[in-house]
């Protein structure tokens, strides 16, 4: 699996990020409108991060600023995580949508953490 410029769309870390992006507006709709530009914005802003950061980053040539780049959509996915915690003990989701948009996240994670695992060693491989 070789990290191109612009092939963001072919990777499976991108793809999975754009269903979370997904599943996360629709979890949007169920929150009161008071939070629209508050608790909401802040998840929407992580949210894009994350599948703006993996876009970013095959955007660049030299593979440890790629890594720097998933290394901030990882944070960014970590954030929304920790957002939608707080959204559970407000009761603005349920404990089933947590545990579908907790699944995705740690699906998403998985997939930004073997990237970056795949191009520390292609970083490594070559000194």
């Amino acid at each position: 699996m070789e990290v191109k410029r612009n092939s963001f769309r072919d990777l499976n870390a991108y793809k999975e990020s754009k269903v979370l992006v997904k599943m996360t507006y629709q979890l949007l709709k169920k929150f009161p409108s008071e939070e629209k530009y508050a608790l909401c914005e802040q998840i929407r802003r992580a949210v894009i991060s994350v599948t703006s950061n993996i876009a970013e980053g095959t955007g660049r040539i030299s593979v440890r600023e790629q890594m720097h780049f998933l290394e901030i959509s990882y944070g960014s996915l970590m954030e929304v995580l920790s957002q939608m915690d707080i959204a559970l003990d407000l009761g603005y989701i349920d404990s089933d949508d947590f545990c579908k948009i907790e699944q995705q996240c740690n699906n998403c994670a998985s997939l930004i953490s073997g990237l970056r695992s795949y191009l520390d060693r292609s970083l490594n491989s070559k000194h």
